[in-house]
């Protein structure tokens, strides 16, 4: 720090001026480096790690029977706040690969790219503009390699897939949190066919930067074929069975510290191995001999590995329209591309995790191959488009061949919970969901003879057992404050923490002050005031059109779950022009009731709707949502709020779930006969 630093910064003190955050760079220089990427709103990865809020997993659902010391996880919920309980978990020595090792052993993300962002105004201003947007897309990645690089075994690999906007930024940032040591590959696939683009050369590509986590991490080199044409230059010969094979020198030449002198069907010299191996090698039929009686070694073809594969990939197509894997997610990824990075950095048994999960290709690839598992994604659609994926999984890559029955997994909410489901919950699950729910530390003490539960920021956290007998139907008042308050008195510190929910509070406002100290109330469902928060409680946003599905979404607290209002009408009709009759829902009424209140432009009450899905054929008794079309509310809206499908795909009954921008649920099941369909008919339109 110079010394004007020094003198503006206690200026500043002297004031009671608020410090601006370009000073936490001053106060608290990073690291020393070679170079590094400055850029507007970087923080440090220390604060990165704690002023992330960990959300506790509430299990919603598990498929298959519970494993006995673990079950894949599907996570719905922002992958930043899942990221920093996984790594409490991964400390607990919770999140174990099978062979005992803590941590995860291959990160595979492939996170939005950024390409989206549209602006307005004069040059300058947008010049201005893309920056602070792309600055920004930086750091919400980076934050998320901070934590992902915390949850990596030490023989851990990291994979992250780009478009070639974006990865020279990030691979600056990899450099710094990993080492530039620990940069291994620039990969690239070719992810299309050939196009031309009139103004530039045509962009057929995408990158995927792979870093090691420490020297010994696992390593699995994967094989190609060999070309036609090589097979033919290299591999000459053949047996009377049709197998090839090429002939190798089997001199001493080039042989660090000299062969073996003796004579060998009449050629003597120094040969490479020993005469018993030589005998062996006749006995087997491995020995080919020149027209000069030389003896030479046959390597067979079928005993090749193959090529060593490279850092350019040609072999792999995107997943196209008519793929057996293909299910209708953007941005889906092929299961040849995915397998092949599973493969080369993890063994059986170990932890695979990708924190941007979107159509679950990590996933599904990783149950093929025997890997345990953790997908992330803050969208519905995602998360219902994986739960149908792994219960159809085929053996083979590419989703082919025999069913595939899966291990079991747990999908959570991490986020947005669901309140009737707490009140299952023991006294000392409850306690320990409330701690983590308003990131407190689980530390019981005393003062003053009162008990308290944790600390939150430094101070002291009382979580309100309302369901012990001698509580049951009492209420905190003002009155029980003030208790609390001459016990403990001023050894408190200057907060106190008071966890219950929401109806246990016998007052409205969000804090008291007594003598200088504050007790707040902390209410379950939410309730916390901006001061509790370095910024603003936002939610999980879900998209309202296709190309918003892989926006960067982030969301700091939580919420829980408010069913929206709904009122809808269904049947079927013939659209004017059309030939044939449709079935069709059409939205009245949908209003959102969440916490988050933003201004909207009406839109007939329907400004919070995101989408609506539909499952045809759903079936009641396993009462898992399959979903075969989504229809997004930015269409919806074109078509006067009317989902329209053909007839013929009903079932006997229909799922529909009307998804609000924050992830709640208006879900309706209704017989399909509703559709104005007959009996017999809606039976006999049942998926096959």
């Amino acid at each position: 720090m110079t010394p004007e630093q020094r003198q503006e910064l206690m200026r500043l003190l002297e004031k009671g001026d608020d410090i601006s955050p370009e000073w936490a760079r001053i106060l608290f220089p990073p690291e020393k480096r070679e170079y590094e990427l400055v850029y507007y709103g970087k923080d440090r990865e220390e604060d990165i790690i704690a002023d992330t809020l960990a959300v506790p997993l509430q299990p919603v659902r598990t498929f298959g029977r519970n494993g006995v010391d673990w079950h894949n996880k599907l996570i719905f919920g922002d992958n930043l706040q899942v990221m920093k309980t996984l790594l409490e978990m991964k400390k607990k020595g919770e999140l174990r690969n099978e062979d005992g090792t803590d941590g995860v052993r291959l990160v595979y993300i492939d996170p939005p790219f950024s390409t989206q962002q549209e602006f307005k105004g004069t040059e300058d201003q947008k010049a201005y503009q893309d920056k602070i947007a792309g600055a920004l897309f930086v750091e919400f990645i980076r934050k998320r390699l901070v934590f992902l690089k915390a949850l990596l075994a030490d023989n851990g690999s990291l994979y992250i897939h780009l478009d070639t906007r974006k990865s020279h930024y990030i691979k600056i940032i990899l450099d710094e949190l990993l080492n530039e040591g620990r940069f291994e590959n620039e990969i690239i696939w070719k992810r299309s066919s050939a196009h031309s683009d009139s103004s530039t050369f045509a962009n057929l590509h995408d990158s995927i930067l792979f870093y090691r986590r420490g020297v010994d991490s696992v390593f699995n080199p994967v094989y190609q074929p060999y070309s036609e044409d090589y097979i033919d230059e290299r591999y000459k010969h053949k047996e009377a069975d049709g197998r090839r094979y090429l002939d190798r020198d089997l001199s001493s030449t080039g042989l660090k510290g000299g062969g073996y002198l003796y004579e060998w069907k009449g050629i003597t010299q120094q040969w490479r191995c020993p005469r018993e191996t030589m005998k062996r090698y006749e006995i087997e039929n491995r020995l080919y001999y020149t027209k000069k009686g030389v003896a030479r070694y046959k390597q067979y073809l079928d005993e090749m590995p193959g090529v060593a594969l490279q850092d350019i990939w040609l072999d792999i197509n995107a997943v196209n329209s008519q793929a057996k894997e293909r299910v209708g997610y953007p941005t889906q990824k092929p299961e040849s591309l995915i397998d092949r990075i599973i493969r080369s950095s993890s063994n059986e048994g170990d932890l695979v995790l990708d924190a941007f999960a979107g159509s679950g290709t990590v996933c599904a690839v990783a149950e093929k191959l025997g890997r345990r598992w953790i997908g992330i994604d803050c969208g519905k659609l995602a998360i219902y488009a994986i739960q149908k994926r792994m219960l159809d999984l085929k053996k083979g890559i590419g989703n082919k061949g025999a069913k595939l029955t899966p291990k079991p997994f747990t999908l959570y909410n991490a986020g947005l919970y669901d309140f009737s489901k707490l009140k299952e919950l023991s006294w000392p699950e409850w306690r320990f969901f409330a701690l983590q729910l308003f990131g407190c530390r689980d530390e019981k003490h005393k003062i003053g003879g009162i008990e308290f539960d944790g600390y939150r920021q430094g101070q002291s956290v009382m979580v309100f057992n309302h369901m012990e007998a001698k509580h049951k139907g009492a209420c905190i008042s003002e009155e029980t404050i003030e208790e609390i308050h001459e016990a403990a008195g001023a050894r408190v510190g200057n907060k106190i923490f008071i966890i219950a929910p929401a109806l246990a509070f016998d007052f409205q406002q969000d804090y008291i002050d007594l003598d200088k100290i504050r007790y707040y109330a902390l209410r379950i469902p939410y309730s916390m005031i901006h001061e509790l928060h370095r910024r603003e409680f936002t939610a999980l946003k879900q998209p309202s059109d296709e190309m918003a599905v892989n926006d960067t979404v982030e969301a700091v607290g939580f919420d829980f779950i408010r069913t929206p209002e709904l009122k809808y009408k269904v049947g079927t009709e013939r659209p004017k022009g059309k030939l044939f009759e449709e079935g069709y829902i059409k939205i009245e009424t949908f209003k959102s009731d969440a916490v988050v209140r933003e201004p909207f432009k009406k839109k007939e009450n329907l400004e919070t709707l995101s989408m609506v899905m539909l499952d045809f054929d759903y079936d009641v008794e396993s009462k898992v949502f399959a979903f075969d079309s989504v229809f997004y509310a930015d269409a919806l809206e074109k078509e006067d709020w009317v989902a329209r499908f053909p007839i013929e795909q009903l079932g006997q009954k229909v799922m529909m779930i009307f998804l609000d921008i924050y992830g709640n649920e208006a879900r309706v099941l209704i017989d399909a006969e509703n559709f104005g369909l007959g009996k017999t008919k809606a039976k006999s339109r049942r998926k096959k």
